[in-house]
Parts: structure tokens; C-alpha cells; sequence
């Protein structure tokens, strides 16, 4: 398929910048992909279509405040640094993308915090537009992390919205998120509260937790018109036994596997069994799905309305059906759903 066949214009005004005021009243639109009929629901009556056995994919990746705003020695230039990976907890090493990428070079030093409190020195250029920063800091390393920390801020992309609120660092992470490591919050999973958990245990509807830290991928921009040549950044996932377990079970009996975002899509999709079943790993993955593909894991996927010429949109049309997928966006154009990380959903069975 061509880049061009996921155009779509998409007006600024349905780009939420902020969550619904409780988690799960978020619009959740239902699409039958073998009919390609089209229902409207709010994300609490989700649970209307799974019963027992049933069990809900979801990624506990916890976001970190990961964009820095500083200043560059001498010239006192501004700059943002984005925080993607730590690379060696001894030595403060980190991977990062620093904006603008052109007035920095090795051996640069950039400061942070209104005092300069944080120092860091440019130690690799490992992309075009990546670098690698060592800071540097005299304290132990949970002084460290808090300073860095609490100097950052979480990063929510421009298009969503230019300024973060202080009310972002609770809305942009889920209920349930346990390990640190993602740049970008699982979208999807923002809607889950811990009322519509409640109402998943009394229909025994079961949930895994796998750990995918989400990076920066899905947001960059897909600039070549032939998608099998697009390369998709590497994220780390990690399925542990118990999710395998219960993953495996719910295929096994004839239940129903549903994979919460384009995340859990994907990590369950890069080590599938010969029987069409998830193994225990832990390692990255760069999988890109885009149609035509075979979903071997899930039997249904929530995702939220994402951008034109958005790999994630690609996915989801992957599971779908680019025909069926591409009129669920159109009717969500024109009934008002709200696009982005902080907007309505889509439930596809």
C-alpha cells in the first residue's frame, strides 16, 4: 500500500488536548469489520460485547517526564531535549534527540533548571538528529533521577497541544502503569478506571499486563510513498510468563484476546508460535504492520483515532480492513470523535 492511501484532513478543532473529565466516558465508536457496521457508545459500555474468559491485552509501561528544556554554554542558546533511553545508569548516560540538532556538537555543554542545576556534556552524535549526553552530577543516583525528573516534563506531542499543564503528569498515565520506560503514553489504555476494572471482574472478563515502552516511532513522520520501505524505530517489550499464561488460555478455549492499542498490537505480533500462540520474551521489536496483514494473536483491538499518514493508523487498518477502517475515520470526521492520545476511541471486532 502507498502512503497516500492513509490521507485524510483532519481540522485542528477535534485534536483533544485534554482528557474527558472521567476516563471512560470518552466516545467509543464499535466497528464489525466482517459487516462493516458502525455503532456509538460511550468507552464504559466496552464490556457489553466480552464475557468470561475474555481477556484484555494491556500495556503497564509508566511514562517519564522526558522532554528537558535548557540552555547551551556561551551562547545561552535555547534547546529541548528529549529523553529516550537511559544508556548506563553509573555513568548518567542517556540517548536523546536535542532540538535544534544543528548548533550542537560533541563536546558541548548544556545546562538545565532556572539555577543551571543540571549539567550536561555532548559525548556521541549516533543519528543525524541523536545524540548521546553524559550528566553530570556529584549525588547518588536517586538524586540524580529526582532532579532530572523533576526538571522534565512530560512529553505530549506539538500537534496535540504546544503547552503541558501541570495536570498532564496524572492525565497523560494510565491507572495501572508499574514500570518506568516510555517516553509516550498507550493511548488507549488511558481510558480504563478503576470502576470499569470492576465491572470487567464481575462479567470475568480477564486482563494481562505486558510492559511495552512506547518511544517516539509511531510520531515521526513516514516520508517515503512505498510503505515497505518505511523502517520503524526498535521499542523494548517485555511478556512475562503469566501474561503468555493467560494469553494463551483465552485462545486456546475460544475466548477472545483483545489487544488495548497499537503497542500490545504489535508486541504481540513479533514472536507468534508456529499454533498461533505468545511466547515469553523480552527483547525489542521494530515490527511494522500495515495492510495486507494476518493478525495471528488478537480477536478484536482498542485503539484511539489517530493522525493521517500515522503508522499507527496503519495498524489498525492492518486489523480492520484499509475499506472498512478509513470509513469508521470518516464517520468519526463527521460526528465529532476527537483524534489524538487524548481523545475517543475505537473498538474493533
Amino acid at each position: 500500500m502507498k502512503l497516500s492511501q492513509f490521507s485524510f484532513e483532519l481540522p485542528q478543532e477535534q485534536i483533544a488536548t485534554a482528557p474527558p473529565k472521567w476516563r471512560d466516558e470518552a466516545k467509543l465508536m464499535v466497528l464489525h469489520k466482517d459487516t462493516g457496521e458502525i455503532e456509538h457508545k460511550i468507552f464504559k459500555d466496552i464490556v457489553q460485547y466480552f464475557g468470561k474468559g475474555d481477556t484484555f491485552v494491556l500495556n503497564d509501561t509508566k511514562v517519564f517526564p522526558a522532554r528537558l528544556y535548557g540552555k547551551k554554554e556561551k551562547t545561552g542558546a535555547d534547546i529541548m531535549v528529549l529523553l529516550l533511553r537511559e544508556l548506563n545508569r553509573e555513568q548518567r548516560l542517556w540517548d536523546v534527540i536535542v532540538d535544534p540538532a544543528r548548533k550542537i556538537r560533541i563536546g558541548n555543554k548544556l545546562y538545565f533548571g532556572e539555577d543551571e542545576s543540571l549539567v550536561a556534556e555532548v559525548i556521541d552524535n549516533t543519528t543525524s538528529r541523536g545524540r548521546t549526553l553524559r550528566f553530570l552530577f556529584d549525588g547518588s543516583y536517586e538524586e540524580f533521577k529526582e532532579t532530572l525528573f523533576h526538571l522534565g516534563e512530560p512529553f505530549i506531542p506539538e500537534w496535540v497541544k504546544l503547552k503541558v499543564d501541570p495536570e498532564d503528569s496524572e492525565n497523560y498515565q494510565t491507572i495501572f502503569a508499574a514500570h518506568e520506560g516510555a517516553v509516550s503514553a498507550p493511548a488507549a489504555s488511558l481510558h480504563f478506571s478503576r470502576e470499569l476494572f470492576n465491572r470487567m471482574i464481575l462479567k470475568d472478563i480477564d486482563k494481562a499486563f505486558i510492559t511495552v515502552h512506547m518511544g517516539i516511532g509511531h510520531f515521526r513522520k513516514v516520508d517515503v510513498e512505498d510503505l515497505s520501505k518505511h523502517r520503524m524505530d526498535s521499542e523494548r517489550v517485555i511478556i512475562g510468563p503469566e501474561a503468555v499464561a493467560k494469553i494463551n488460555k483465552a485462545k486456546r478455549s475460544g475466548n477472545k484476546v483483545v489487544a488495548v492499542g497499537v503497542t500490545v498490537m504489535r508486541a504481540l505480533e513479533t514472536y507468534v508460535t508456529t499454533t498461533h500462540e505468545v511466547n515469553v520474551y523480552d527483547g525489542w521489536t521494530n515490527k511494522f504492520i500495515f495492510p495486507p496483514y494476518q493478525y495471528s494473536i488478537p480477536d478484536a483491538i482498542v485503539s484511539n483515532f489517530h493522525r493521517p499518514q500515522s503508522t499507527m493508523l496503519m495498524a489498525v487498518a492492518a486489523f480492520g480492513g484499509y475499506k472498512q477502517t478509513m470509513e469508521a475515520y470518516r464517520v468519526a470526521l463527521e460526528e465529532g470523535y476527537k483524534f489524538g492520545p487524548y481523545g475517543d476511541a475505537l473498538l474493533i471486532l
